[in-house]
């Protein structure tokens, strides 16, 4: 069975725009903070174009806010059952990387994330995207190479690992199968 796609493209729009309203801060200002241009952000907040993960991960890491907090609709909490066919997906532009939230968007303190990164897929993520959070990976299927400043860890299925200081990531899918891991935060 395949997954339902919502393009949530014209949520994250709003709560960019929303985000650096409520900080006052001009395009410059998010653009020098995140490191993404004023023009792709600009192209954002109207909608005219969907942001990949790694932009998503510098303005996130920007505002200071968790990168899921980027991806959450602008709905209310809705308790404590998340139905697979209610969950929240997002997928990447320019991988193809797919973003399942699978637990409850009910404010809780651990979120968890299943990701499916297609094969020879990398994205990258600035350290700030990490400063909020406490992250746990598990492999559920093929190999994942993950980069994490200086180190690098080959994990196969069954794997878990622990995340360090906040450091730039790189996660990777070298291989010519599908890869897929679940990802557990807590707020730091």
């Amino acid at each position: 069975m395949s997954p339902t796609f919502h393009d949530p493209s014209a949520a994250i729009a709003q709560h960019v725009k929303q985000e650096r309203d409520a900080r006052k801060w001009s395009l410059a200002e998010l653009a020098e903070r995140s490191g993404v241009s004023k023009a792709m952000i600009s192209k954002i907040e109207r909608g005219e174009t969907s942001p990949t993960a790694t932009i998503l991960g510098r303005l996130s890491g920007a505002f200071g806010l968790q990168l899921s907090a980027l991806l959450a609709m602008a709905e209310e909490a809705n308790g404590r059952l998340s139905r697979h066919e209610d969950q929240r997906v997002w997928v990447d532009p320019e991988t193809g990387y797919v973003r399942r939230t699978v637990s409850p968007s009910n404010g809780g303190v651990t979120e968890l994330l299943r990701i499916d990164l297609p094969p020879n897929a990398r994205v990258s993520y600035p350290p700030d995207a990490f400063t909020f959070q406490h992250q746990l990976m598990w492999v559920l299927e093929g190999v994942l190479v993950f980069q994490e400043g200086p180190d690098t860890h080959t994990l196969q299925v069954g794997d878990c690992l622990e995340l360090g200081r906040p450091a730039a990531c790189t996660f990777a899918n070298p291989s010519d199968k599908p890869c897929s891991y679940l990802i557990a935060l807590t707020k730091r």
